[in-house]
């Protein structure tokens, strides 16, 4: 089999919103260069995901020089959000942190809002260097992270989607497979490995840059919604059930945190260090 190689790198400017693929991109310590820096909130300042939205999926996000999005959704004029400033600081609630960030624009809210058919808000991680650090039990102190679920990247492999996918293909809702690697939110994706074989990985390189291997990622509903359509399925959970329970959780993916930072590209090789 061939070397490992990174196959595709994708960035999520807004937390939940759709995927910009990347050739290269800068990571910084909290994570790739952009990501995850925004997210939508409720009137009572709690993160909104396609947990609760699946709709979200269906709006992209574009980043702008100086770090502002060009947001789009079908239906609904486009809008561009500029980073705002530090006079508008909130402080709202993501999973069980608590994470100080800054307001946008208020026709940024009224646009979320109309698309989302409830009173939201948009707001920005302005310190990702400071205000949010990973969980102790599997981080370094000082670790931190963007607005992403709980890590600063997400590694998924070709091999092991394929192997997901023949397992659906055997089971008992063939007709929802396969599914698109777009459905776990990857924002690296490695090719040319046996499937599975990143649940022994502790440390790798991408390029020249080096991270740690921290902790299988345990998916939620957010996999079984269609990345175009905001339709749900019950794959690939009902197969993961069966196949991939550790506990309560259901396994797919790596979660990363780097040990260094600089640029990473598609067709980087990844090297397994541990």
């Amino acid at each position: 089999m061939a070397s490992p190689v990174l196959r595709s790198v994708h960035v999520y400017p807004v937390k939940s919103l759709g995927a910009h693929p990347s050739e290269e991109v800068a990571v910084e310590p909290w994570g790739l260069d952009g990501d995850r820096r925004w997210m939508v909130v409720d009137k009572a300042a709690r993160a909104i995901t396609q947990r609760q939205q699946p709709i979200l999926a269906r709006i992209r996000a574009v980043l702008l020089p100086g770090g502002g999005v060009a947001l789009s959704a079908p239906g609904h004029p486009p809008l561009r959000a500029e980073v705002p400033g530090a006079d508008r600081m909130i402080s709202v609630e993501l999973h069980r942190d608590t994470v100080t960030v800054a307001e946008a624009a208020a026709e940024a809210h009224a646009w979320f809002s109309e698309v989302l058919g409830s009173e939201t808000r948009l707001v920005h991680l302005d310190e990702p260097a400071h205000r949010r650090p990973v969980d102790p039990a599997y981080a370094r102190p000082g670790d931190m992270v963007s607005l992403a679920d709980g890590y600063p990247l997400l590694l998924t492999t070709t091999a092991s989607l394929d192997a997901l996918n023949d397992l659906i293909a055997a089971g008992d809702r063939p007709h929802e497979g396969p599914l698109p690697m777009d459905r776990f939110r990857p924002n690296v994706v490695v090719d040319s490995t046996e499937a599975w074989v990143e649940d022994h990985w502790r440390r790798i390189t991408i390029g020249d840059v080096p991270f740690s291997v921290v902790k299988p990622c345990g998916r939620c509903v957010i996999t079984t919604t269609d990345q175009r359509t905001a339709e749900r399925g019950r794959e690939p959970l009902l197969t993961l059930a069966r196949h991939r329970r550790v506990g309560k959780q259901l396994l797919f993916g790596q979660n990363l945190i780097p040990d260094g930072t600089g640029v990473i590209r598609v067709g980087d090789p990844v090297t397994i260090l541990d």
